[in-house]
């Protein structure tokens, strides 16, 4: 591929411009082969920095010509394409590509892995507009130095574009050389790779337990026959128990399908160039997912201290529930349902641990969604907490839409308290603030943003898309999309043009939470 372009790839590169195309060259075959799933480009910026800052020493580049090809390797980037079908852009709106690439971080030895380039890519922000591709990711750290911390803030201020990983959590882990796979997922660089799994619709494996292993919608058999609640009032303990019985009857099934895929994905599209450029022996990873986490939260909260009556059809399905009082909800910095959240993380991935895999890979999680959390919820009947049927559920690990009602600061106290440990796949969490909100001029806000990300992430919470926005000016290009070509917002995992999102998912996002307090 790159000889019919003139260029020879097996020499090492002479310079900067040779070492951008060299990389790209590497990309783009790599997608050539691929399936269409997400490619995530790696944490490239800081190797090409060198290049760079030697081409710049011995006078063969200005700055001006170093952002310029930064600017076109980025342009190169955006306009990758794949292939998909229908059903695929449902789940996965706005057509993502997952350009992946890991900025900043530290070192296991302290020293910053900031460099002038780590500016660069996010400059071409400013240079070509904000975009969806590629999916900048910084890896924050409170030890960052403090002008880049106020530039990427300044950056997400002005474009929404940037999402940040927790690098000081991730490091413990992964060591300094690892980037992002897929949209919130570490690996360390050529020694793993993720058979991706999707997720696990956790609110509708609740609605079997309740039901007895029936479709609350069709009422057919789905999960093994078991007793269904009988009681006028929903007991705690005993749909916690059903609920056990479910969640392992789900694993089983989860993991025996995602080996007959990748099985067979291996078998007949096996992506034999990427591999190549990855280590002999690596961890592979089966890298599952759960959706609606905030939903059976609420709804097990619900159970546990308000009284939720269940009420049946014709046919002895129970399809909606009558709540009396309130309860804790998720998103408040309240642990009688932070706690139930943080248990069922861990519970549903110990239950996965039970059932061997292909391959030996390791079993991993996310609490994430993409945009499939509209599918979802159009998929799942009325649940004890006051959702009702065809409603999406949160995206990600957020609180339901309108329920975390104590300020943000509350709420990202509640995200930070899912366990890492149980969700090495990551916790993806779509905050979204007004610009008012974090002060009256942008360097306020900017500065006010890196505080927060640094408080946040002091506690250990792995990842936070930032929006900073107001409603109204996603409703006006509901109305106007033709005045709003490169309106970027960040969703769960990944960024996307606002205006190509489909009507539903435009407004589930204008209802979800947008915070006007810090």
């Amino acid at each position: 591929m790159a000889g019919a372009y003139g260029f020879d790839i097996s020499r090492p590169a002479g310079n900067a411009r040779e070492a951008v195309q060299w990389t790209y060259f590497g990309y783009l075959g790599a997608i050539k082969q691929q399936n269409g799933a997400a490619m995530s480009l790696g944490r490239v910026t800081t190797f090409l920095d060198i290049y760079f800052q030697r081409d710049l020493k011995q006078g063969l580049l200005t700055e001006e010509e170093v952002q310029e090809i930064m600017d076109h390797f980025v342009m190169k980037l955006r306009i990758v394409r794949f292939l998909r079908t229908p059903e695929y852009d449902q789940l996965f709106s706005g057509d993502p590509v997952w350009v992946t690439e890991a900025i900043g971080g530290m070192g296991m030895d302290g020293r910053t892995l900031v460099t002038k380039s780590s500016f660069r890519i996010l400059h071409t922000l400013d240079t070509l507009g904000p975009a969806p591709e590629p999916n900048l990711t910084v890896l924050w750290s409170t030890s960052l130095p403090a002008s880049f911390k106020e530039y990427c803030a300044h950056m997400s201020v002005k474009t929404s574009s940037i999402q940040y990983e927790n690098d000081d959590l991730m490091r413990e882990y992964w060591g300094d050389d690892y980037a992002i796979a897929c949209c919130v997922s570490a690996m360390r660089v050529g020694k793993q790779m993720q058979f991706f799994g999707a997720r696990c619709n956790l609110a509708k494996a609740l609605l079997y337990a309740i039901n007895g292993g029936k479709d609350e919608i069709s009422g057919m058999q789905v999960a093994p026959k078991l007793e269904p609640v009988k009681t006028d009032v929903l007991d705690y303990n005993d749909v916690r128990e059903k609920y056990d019985v479910i969640l392992d009857w789900v694993a089983k099934l989860y993991i025996n399908t995602l080996n007959v895929i990748h099985y067979m994905h291996d078998k007949y599209c096996y992506e034999s160039l990427e591999m190549a450029l990855h280590d002999k022996d690596i961890l592979r990873t089966m890298a599952c997912g759960i959706a609606g986490l905030s939903v059976v939260a609420d709804s097990l909260s619900a159970i546990k201290y308000a009284t939720v009556r269940p009420i049946k059809n014709e046919l002895g399905i129970i399809y909606d529930f009558e709540t009396t009082g309130d309860f804790p909800k998720f998103g408040n910095d309240d642990d009688r349902v932070d706690a139930i959240a943080r248990d069922l993380v861990k519970q549903f991935l110990e239950k996965l641990e039970n059932y061997p895999t292909y391959r030996n890979a390791k079993h991993t999680m996310s609490v994430l969604t993409i945009t499939s959390n509209v599918v979802y919820g159009e998929k799942t009947g009325n649940t004890p907490d006051g959702r009702k049927h065809g409603e999406p559920f949160a995206p990600g690990a957020n609180p339901m839409h309108g329920r975390d009602t104590h300020g943000a600061l509350a709420t990202l106290n509640s995200i930070a308290k899912l366990p890492y440990k149980y969700a090495q796949d990551g916790i993806s969490y779509t905050f979204s603030i007004v610009p008012r909100a974090l002060g009256k001029q942008i360097e306020e806000r900017s500065k006010n943003l890196a505080a927060m990300l640094d408080g946040y992430f002091g506690q250990m919470a792995h990842h936070m898309n930032v929006n900073v926005f107001d409603r109204d000016l996603l409703l006006d290009a509901m109305d106007h999309p033709e005045k709003y070509p490169q309106l970027t917002i960040r969703v769960s995992g990944y960024a996307v043009n606002f205006v190509k999102l489909t009507r539903k998912q435009q407004l589930d996002v204008i209802n979800r939470t947008i915070h006007t307090t810090a």
